[in-house]
């Protein structure tokens, strides 16, 4: 069965070639049968593709150990959708699911874009097709995970460190994010090669990226979770450069998405919008650079060769280096159209767009920063939160003040008059908010006083502006709601999305300012005291699964002498690697939680207990989700849309 999945990956390899050259030789030279064969291959390199990540997974799910990626990735024991998640868990299963995710876009690339004219979707798969051919090599010959093992291991050596179900869909969620910007690209490198850059292309372009942007939102929310969960540091984001490596991507995608919808409905910001697509791409390849070329080192990362890191550099050159002295090439022709005030919607994005690049590259400097240093000099120093806490966050202050605003603003020449005339109810509650909170902490996190009044004024600009669009105050509430039931799907999402921002910046900021941290050594019937409560350490238990066994400690929160909630922390063995993981125990509050984490025995009866209290820590996790459903709004309404356009595309 491995040979089968590694022959049909050669197979695809060999196609992956033909999709490359044969559809731009067939535009180029004006050969309509060569530039139609791209749909069909591409399709067919998806199956083949698929086939053999399926041929894979099922190597690990009956625990071939002949096969030396499983000996090294999997385990006897393991369950089995541990085992299928194993696939990923290592480099070369990873290359093999970035590659998959990349054919599955091609493929629906070639069934959703019937309606495009043939030359660019010609060329867009054809450039899809380059990087499938770069990247099936790259597993090939240096990445291959299909090799025997002569003779077989009687046992695998995988880790299981990783092993709890917050896992299974990060990572693929994340490679969705980054691959699916890939068509982005190549539409982009189309364009150019086509010299047309108009509204159509921004209409084109514009679903896939808010496809990547959703699953990359979800990724790093999902990460986010894992690494709150999981780690048993109380945290949820480290700037940590894995991190780092997925936020880059995620700031340059929402730039982009800004800037199509201007590029979509004014024919403006053509060359700026170009730049963008190849910039997100390269970061997103930039991501899987500094991930597998073993540089880093992060919570997050594997193990790799230096030798892989030079290929998968080299070949980040070739295309990003490629798609810019293109473009550099072709964007002087390229004229701009629509012309704009300062104060404008596309002002206002355009504003949002040198915010969010410039995060970018804030983020991206503290990163690398290390790195070439090292290199350079052969120092070791390292980049800390509040580097990027204080840059991040100096870019992230006027972009929520900006973000009610775009919405309001009138194409070409807005009236910044009446968008103030219409946000006063938002302003009226960030005021309050902020009022209430200098009460509360007296002055002495002033920053905490800012940023919550803005996590108000953009959640609250957010319903302000659906507000606007349901008819505003002259309109009675029947006829209201009868006009936001009709609103398109994209109204919602601008709400969603930017409500989301909020949501989660409240989160954020709250937990900071008002959450508490306790540690303590406790034996059973002692207790901590946390947010005037008492959490009492009653007794130690055990339990077994498949491959470990915990040692439980159970907890109960009181309230003087009520019980109020109860909790289970523990630490993990997995006694075949002799691996020992905290298991926190979570105990929620509303949209608060109690986090209690147990760490090393002290004598024979006592435990290190760390307890944390998060006030209305779901609302980080919460505005991503939200951020989610607003794409999925504005995506839902983009496919109406194409419905409805499909003729005249």
């Amino acid at each position: 069965m491995i040979e089968a999945g590694h022959f049909l990956l050669i197979v695809a390899l060999a196609l992956g070639l033909f999709q490359a050259v044969v559809p731009l030789v067939g535009v180029l030279s004006d050969d309509r049968r060569m530039a139609a064969s791209a749909r069909p291959v591409a399709v067919l390199v998806f199956v083949l593709t698929a086939l053999a990540f399926a041929a894979l997974v099922y190597a690990y799910v009956i625990s071939d150990f002949s096969v030396l990626n499983v000996v090294q990735n999997s385990h006897s024991e393991k369950p089995l959708l541990y085992k299928i998640t194993g696939v990923w868990s290592n480099h070369e299963g990873s290359m093999m699911l970035w590659l998959l995710i990349l054919t599955f876009f091609t493929m629906l690339f070639t069934v959703f874009a019937k309606h495009l004219p043939a030359r660019p979707v010609a060329l867009a798969i054809a450039v899809q097709g380059m990087i499938a051919t770069a990247f099936t090599g790259f597993i090939l010959f240096t990445s291959n995970p299909y090799l025997r093992l002569d003779p077989p291991a009687l046992q695998g050596r995988g880790p299981l460190k990783l092993e709890t179900p917050r896992t299974h869909p990060c990572p693929p969620l994340l490679y969705l994010g980054y691959v699916g910007f890939s068509l982005c690209f190549s539409l982009t490198m189309a364009a150019l090669i086509l010299g047309r850059v108009d509204a159509a292309f921004g209409r084109w372009l514009r679903p896939w990226a808010l496809v990547s942007w959703v699953f990359l939102t979800g990724g790093i929310t999902l990460g986010s979770y894992w690494a709150y969960y999981e780690l048993g540091w109380g945290g949820y984001w480290f700037w940590d450069p894995v991190e780092n490596a997925s936020l880059i991507p995620w700031l340059m995608g929402t730039a982009l998405l800004h800037s199509a919808i201007v590029l979509e409905k004014r024919g403006s910001l053509k060359i700026w919008t170009l730049l963008l697509a190849i910039i997100t791409f390269s970061f997103s390849l930039l991501g899987t650079f500094l991930v597998r070329s073993g540089i880093l080192t992060s919570v997050h990362s594997f193990a790799s060769s230096p030798q892989r890191g030079i290929v998968i550099l080299g070949l980040l050159a070739a295309f990003i280096g490629g798609a810019l002295f293109l473009f550099a090439l072709r964007a002087p022709a390229i004229r701009d159209s629509g012309h704009f005030r300062p104060l404008s919607r596309e002002g206002a994005l355009v504003l949002n767009n040198l915010l969010l690049g410039t995060a970018a590259a804030a983020v991206l400097v503290g990163t690398l920063y290390p790195l070439v240093l090292d290199m350079l000099t052969g120092a070791k120093i390292s980049v800390g939160a509040p580097f990027f806490n204080i840059t991040v966050g100096a870019l992230v202050l006027p972009l929520l003040v900006l973000v009610p605003f775009g919405p309001l603003l009138g194409w070409k020449k807005g009236d910044i008059a009446a968008a103030c005339g219409r946000l006063w109810p938002a302003l009226a509650v960030a005021v309050l908010t902020a009022g209430f909170v200098l009460y509360l902490v007296q002055a002495r996190e002033f920053v905490a006083v800012v940023l919550l009044a803005l996590a108000a004024w953009v959640i609250c600009g957010a319903l302000c502006e659906l507000f606007v669009r349901s008819g505003g105050a002259g309109t009675s509430l029947p006829n209201r709601l009868q006009r936001l039931w009709q609103l398109p799907t994209g109204f919602w999402g601008t709400a969603f999305a930017h409500a989301g921002i909020g949501v989660t910046l409240l989160g954020i900021i709250t937990v900071a300012t008002f959450g508490e941290e306790r540690i303590a050594v406790l034996a059973p019937q002692e207790h901590i005291e946390i947010n005037g409560r008492q959490l009492v350490f009653e007794r130690y238990g055990a339990a077994e699964g498949a491959n470990y066994y915990d040692t439980q400690l159970y907890f109960t929160l009181k309230n003087g002498m009520v019980p109020v909630g109860s909790v289970v922390a523990g630490r993990r063995t997995f006694p075949t690697q002799s691996i020992q993981t905290s298991e926190a125990g979570l105990l929620w509050r509303g949209l608060s939680q109690y986090y209690v984490a147990a760490g090393d025995s002290r004598g024979s009866n006592k435990t290190v207990v760390s307890v944390w209290w998060k006030p209305a820590v779901l609302c980080i996790w919460l505005g991503g989700f939200l951020m989610m459903a607003g794409g999925v709004c504005s995506l839902y309404d983009r496919r109406l849309r194409h419905k409805r356009q499909g003729g005249a595309a």
